[in-house]
């Protein structure tokens, strides 16, 4: 998978839908609130996942840190899932299940991203203290 267009594309698709999300989160719609109040978070739930999805969106965009922001990505958005298969359900307020849709397409886009730089993974393991 070294394919620099198709690494692009996908890292595009992570990055859109979670700049879609924020804002959504930072402007507090009615959804978001619903949501993480629905969880018990709101508003700082709601506003520290948005702050580190934007984190993971400009992580991604270098390479360099790309394999953080996938892997921030991944962490940020399996908690979204979890939520909507144990809390939320599948779809929150009548959206068709278009957010958890959303939510499984950025966890496999992480991860074919994560995939992609696996030969980095040890050298982020090393902790230079």
């Amino acid at each position: 998978m070294k394919n620099p267009i198709f690494i692009w594309i996908i890292k595009l698709i992570v990055v859109v839908i979670f700049l879609q999300t924020l804002y959504f989160k930072f402007t507090a719609s009615e959804e978001s609130i619903f949501i993480f109040t629905t969880l018990g978070i709101e508003p700082y739930g709601r506003i520290g996942t948005g702050i580190v999805e934007l984190l993971a969106c400009v992580l991604l965009l270098f390479p360099r840190t790309m394999l953080v922001g996938a892997l921030l990505g991944l962490g940020t958005i399996t908690g979204a899932i979890v939520s909507h298969l144990f809390v939320l359900g599948i779809s929150v307020k009548n959206d068709g299940g278009l957010l958890f849709i959303l939510a499984i397409i950025t966890f496999l886009c992480c991860l074919l991203l994560i995939y992609s730089q696996r030969s980095k993974i040890p050298d982020l393991l090393k902790l230079k203290i």
